[in-house]
């Protein structure tokens, strides 16, 4: 079974809503996949899904004594696909103990399944990143926005200190070194993961050696959703660039998505998007997004060369390209058809201009506020 965790480092840029139209494309193809919400605490995947408000799911799971975990695996209108839900009903479900997080992992694990697909909560907490720390391959779902772009970095160096965390022993000097700068959060915050990890391949080798061999099976993956413009691609080179630096990491590009109002729509009428305008430039995204994590089946812990990483980037920018091309010529048709007036098309660029200007008040405010951490020594 292949552990696909999707995670953000904010909220709002569309995670659950890949998430559940990427289950469906797997589950489409043929493939036995079970989608399980984990964004505990704020359970609304089986909303994006469609399916009715479950009577049971794993907040019931863990508050009650004896239940047996193929009670909430529960079945769905998509063939091979069934669904685990979160439960955000019940209080203190966000912040579960080590003990109820390792008995969750433990049951996940044992399901029989091609695909387990995991919607994570946003944010950084441990369980968080130890639920995307399951699988090799995680997702990490980011938008154009400065404030999604450094949260997608930030989100990724919280990982690959965790991984440090839950690799080296405690007690040995790796474990000593990271934990006394993690008292010091001044320095945490100035941490330089590579020269970290220089100091502690000379004081611990062993722990360097596992820590390396962990971290060489570590692929994260990147989508850049929420697009307007092919440009907004690139921005996806500067997580990357700062991955590289600062983390020691390379990423994976699986591709974009355009921003759509569509969703709403399809969302409203409690349809997943795939299923509701399946030919949709969106949908024909997410489905284009399945079809690389299937072409790489069996491969999870093959080692990436830059090159196919360099490729990745080049594609996803030059899909942007397209999708463009095919959103503004259904845009037109639209128009022609009759089904979208000039008066529509107008009242939707005058809303995209206020959100737009919202946005650059955001980035500038981000800028200031970034200069001035920079000039006072942080480094991300």
């Amino acid at each position: 079974m292949r552990v696909v965790p999707i995670a953000s480092g904010k909220g709002g840029v569309g995670k659950s809503l890949l998430a559940a139209n990427m289950a469906i494309a797997l589950a489409e193809s043929g493939r036995r996949v079970v989608l399980a919400d984990l964004d505990l605490g704020a359970s609304n995947l089986h909303v994006i899904l469609g399916q009715t408000g479950a009577r049971r799911g794993i907040g019931t799971w863990l508050s009650v004594s004896g239940m047996d975990f193929s009670e909430i695996l529960l079945d769905t209108d998509v063939a091979n696909l069934r669904f685990v839900p979160g439960d955000a009903e019940i209080p203190g479900l966000a912040n579960i103990s080590s003990l109820q997080k390792n008995r969750l992992v433990k049951s996940l694990l044992s399901i029989d399944a091609d695909y387990l697909v995991l919607d994570l909560g946003a944010g950084t907490s441990s369980n968080i990143l130890d639920f995307f720390l399951m699988g090799p391959t995680g997702i990490v779902v980011t938008a154009p926005a400065l404030t999604a772009t450094l949260n997608a970095y930030l989100f990724l160096k919280n990982a690959m200190f965790r991984l440090m965390w839950t690799t080296f022993k405690r007690g040995s000097k790796a474990w000593t070194a990271l934990e006394a700068l993690r008292k010091d959060g001044s320095s945490l915050q100035k941490a330089y993961i590579p020269a970290i990890l220089d100091e502690i391949a000379l004081a611990d080798p062993e722990s360097a050696a596992a820590f390396a061999d962990r971290a060489a099976r570590f692929r994260p993956r990147l989508v850049m959703n929420m697009l307007e413009d092919p440009k907004d691609a690139e921005k996806a080179q500067k997580i990357r660039r700062s991955c590289k630096e600062y983390l020691n990491l390379d990423l994976e590009h699986l591709g974009v998505i355009y921003r759509d109002d569509i969703q709403d729509v399809a969302l409203g009428s409690r349809i997943p998007i795939i299923r509701y305008k399946p030919q949709s430039v969106l949908s024909q995204a997410v489905y284009r997004i399945a079809d690389k994590i299937v072409s790489t089946e069996g491969e999870d812990d093959s080692p990436l060369e830059t090159a196919y990483l360099d490729e990745s980037f080049q594609s996803a920018e030059m899909e942007a390209e397209i999708d463009f091309e095919a959103k503004v010529a259904y845009v037109e048709d639209l128009l022609h058809t009759g089904a979208l007036s000039h008066g529509d098309l107008v009242e939707t660029v005058k809303i995209q201009a206020l959100e737009i200007g919202q946005l650059r008040k955001e980035n500038r405010l981000l800028k200031h506020k970034l200069a001035k951490a920079i000039g006072q020594g942080f480094k991300p």
